[in-house]
């Protein structure tokens, strides 16, 4: 009976649990859902052999789904890939075609709209707002351009905000609770979060740190490293099983990505990290095309992104980033607020201070986005008892709301007649 208890307790976590969660989790797929089926079923863009990486926004479906990808980077994602391609190709009758390409959209959709209903948890069940703020929102989350992206694209970031989502709720719910994470759940964490990209391995011990008055407690220390040495025996051993034990392989590779990904562009500094890394995972800007070709020498055409052209975009991503600095400081002694802000700190610093990835960092919103409508609802619960403040912060995010669904629809539409043009 405790196992099924605990059976069920995760599942409450991880999938919609009231009627408001499931009328949510269902608004999201049938709207996610038609634009991926729409894309799936008519172009080639989600998935064409011919074309292994930057196909749309440096996204590399055909390579995630064939090899799970860099190992250096996505040590265990091959595992995972493997299951979804070979269910895949079960569907579509071992045949790369518009079903094989729907069923990984599809598969995209639903993961998406989970991760959406995580927040919903999270501004519902831990921050308890009331049902109108968190409706607004969840509206402007589920409008954001990684959102809409990951919500038809098979990649690791896809599945990444998804479990980042889960954990971040997980953990919180339970430092709530002024209880400690479980040695499964660290484990597990460390594998799938870990596994799909390197880096955000660290982010599953951080809340480690706010566990109650555990630097103050010896054995409370001992029992939270114990768990982190656990599941990093753990992930090592079965990412050295991936590599054949040849570690130095790993080391090499990891330092050719770096100077691969941290050159210098012709882009201003300030405006990549302003429009791609905090804006573009939010906003998007215009589109560019570029002439690319695969190994083979077959030639197509890929999209990207642009710097923001006019001043209303920074306008906007600079109000967003003033919200949630404002929210921290008024929250700065949260708990759960400091979490999700060593989280996204992290990842300034591998983007934007390391420099890893930066021109395209437009797309490594599923590492870290799903911060941006959490600190928004720990600046509206501040507020709680000021209803004149309450009304004023959601007129502005009802505006901007408005203004994102605008913009980035919009953009869509370019997106459609670039598909059209080239991946019919």
């Amino acid at each position: 009976m405790k196992i099924l208890n605990k059976i069920l307790s995760i599942l409450k976590i991880i999938f919609p649990s009231t009627k408001t969660e499931l009328l949510i989790f269902l608004f999201f797929v049938i709207l996610y859902g038609a634009n991926a089926w729409f894309i799936a079923e008519n172009f080639r863009i989600v998935y064409d052999d011919r074309i292994p990486w930057d196909g749309y926004f440096s996204f590399d479906n055909r390579a995630i789904i064939q090899t799970g990808g860099g190992f250096e980077r996505h040590p265990l994602s091959n595992y995972f890939f493997d299951c979804i391609r070979d269910f895949a190709l079960w569907i579509s009758g071992n045949r790369y075609d518009s079903v094989f390409r729907l069923v990984l959209s599809l598969f995209s959709t639903v993961v998406i709209s989970l991760a959406n209903v995580q927040i919903f948890k999270y501004l519902s069940n831990i921050i308890r707002l009331p049902l109108k703020i968190t409706l607004l929102i969840i509206a402007f989350y589920g409008l954001f351009v990684t959102n809409i992206l990951l919500s038809f694209t098979p990649e690791t970031y896809t599945y990444t905000l998804l479990f980042l989502s889960i954990f971040n709720y997980y953990s919180a719910k339970k430092i709530n609770e002024e209880k400690p994470m479980s040695f499964g759940a660290t484990i597990f964490g460390s594998v799938f979060i870990g596994g799909l990209t390197i880096t955000n391995i660290v982010k599953v011990y951080i809340p480690f740190l706010f566990e109650k008055k555990i630097f103050w407690n010896w054995k409370k220390i001992g029992i939270a490293l114990a768990k982190i040495v656990a599941s990093a025996v753990v992930f090592a051993f079965l990412f050295m099983l991936r590599l054949n034990f040849n570690f130095q392989n790993f080391l090499n590779k990891t330092e050719e990505q770096y100077d691969k990904f941290s050159q210098p562009k012709v882009t201003p500094l300030w405006d990549m990290i302003y429009s791609w890394f905090f804006g573009g995972n939010i906003l998007f800007p215009s589109l560019v095309i570029r002439d690319y070709h695969n190994k083979n020498g077959f030639e197509y055409k890929a999209l990207f992104m642009d710097v923001y052209s006019s001043v209303v975009p920074y306008v906007f991503v600079g109000l967003i980033v003033l919200m949630m600095i404002w929210s921290v400081f008024k929250n700065y002694k949260n708990k759960l607020v400091w979490i999700l802000v060593i989280t996204f700190l992290f990842d300034v610093l591998v983007h934007c201070i390391l420099k890893f990835g930066l021109h395209t960092s437009y797309i490594y919103g599923g590492h870290f986005v799903f911060v941006y409508p959490l600190l928004i609802g720990w600046l509206f619960y501040s507020y709680r008892d000021k209803s004149f403040a309450v009304s004023l912060f959601y007129g502005l995010l009802l505006i901007i709301t408005v203004y994102l669904g605008i913009n980035n629809f919009y953009r869509m539409s370019e997106f459609y007649q670039f598909i059209e043009t080239y991946y019919k």
